[in-house]
């Protein structure tokens, strides 16, 4: 338990230290706040979870302090992957276990991301950039790659790309969303009462199942809620690059978002995660050769424009 909450105390010093904007940073960080799943500073009361939990179709049961714990993530179905390499499961010098974020599954939280099925080149090379520092990454994935031998990058990769993607999100387009908050032990973003409130110029992504989804069942998934319109102008700027906006995504990423090569699918990813890289993209924190074309795609986008490609490509599926 104090090895558990050491962790958990190194990860939030790091969130608060990165994540928060200074006063007078660029307008637009505060904007997309809602992507970077920052957690709320007024955290609601919650229930202890207490004893052995279950997850439906599972014969497995964990604590809740072996659930939360980021060094050796609950494993609910063992028999649906193949071998799990050392690093994947089991946290190793000052890198996490990759399933503790990404699941067992590869199908990742909002907070994280969906590795499940993308190439396995493509995956090292963001671990190599990531580092060197030629990729950085304001959470968490900066210290790991530093942290992690080529040897359990390529291990983690192997594993992640022979996962089988499947459909994980439900895009939904609302003007109207629950009231919701990022939690401080997960960063997850959750449900807040029964109250809505206006979606304005954010997608806010929630657990269809909250207690599952806190208990990292890789069988259920997420609903993202979109502003209306968001997918119809997300596909024409995806197809067509919006007569100048942007280079239509199909050219690189193939015609139903699903990669070519090792350029990686885009289709049912998390919309938020997205976002957050097209943002990053159009600052400084990518600079390794695989970020050369995706410099040439975003700087006239604004974030409506981010939103509605995010909110596409979520919608098609994986």
């Amino acid at each position: 338990m104090r090895n558990f909450a050491l962790v958990w105390m190194v990860v939030l010093v790091s969130i608060a230290f990165i994540a928060f904007p200074a006063a007078g940073q660029d307008k637009q960080l505060a904007q997309i706040q809602w992507a970077l799943n920052v957690p709320d500073k007024q955290q609601p009361s919650v229930e202890e979870r207490k004893g052995p939990i279950h997850i439906p179709g599972s014969s497995k049961t964990y604590t809740a302090a072996e659930i939360d714990d980021l060094t050796n993530p609950p494993d609910w179905f063992p028999d649906e992957h193949g071998a799990v390499p050392s690093i994947v499961q089991h946290a190793k010098g000052g890198a996490l276990a990759c399933g503790s974020c990404h699941l067992m599954s590869g199908h990742g939280h909002p907070e994280s991301a969906s590795l499940a099925g993308l190439p396995v080149e493509y995956l090292v090379r963001q671990m190599a950039d990531f580092k060197s520092g030629a990729r950085k990454d304001p959470e968490r994935m900066t210290a790991i790659g530093k942290a992690l031998s080529d040897e359990d990058a390529r291990q983690a990769a192997e594993y992640f790309a022979s996962l089988k993607p499947s459909t994980w999100i439900k895009v939904v387009e609302k003007n109207t969303v629950p009231k919701s908050y990022v939690a401080t032990r997960g960063r997850m973003r959750l449900p807040l009462g029964k109250d809505t409130e206006p979606i304005g110029q954010r997608i806010i992504e929630l657990p269809e199942d909250v207690a599952r989804a806190t208990s990292r069942d890789p069988h259920s998934g997420f609903v993202a809620y979109v502003p209306a319109g968001s997918i119809a102008k997300g596909e024409a700027l995806v197809k067509t690059g919006g007569s100048g906006k942007t280079i239509a995504c199909v050219i690189c990423h193939g015609d139903d978002l699903k990669g070519i090569g090792d350029v990686p699918r885009l289709a049912g990813l998390h919309p938020a995660y997205i976002v957050r890289q097209l943002w990053y993209f159009q600052g400084d924190l990518y600079s390794g050769s695989s970020s050369a074309l995706m410099k040439r795609v975003v700087p006239k986008l604004n974030l409506d424009d981010m939103i509605a490609i995010a909110a596409y490509a979520a919608s098609l599926a994986p």
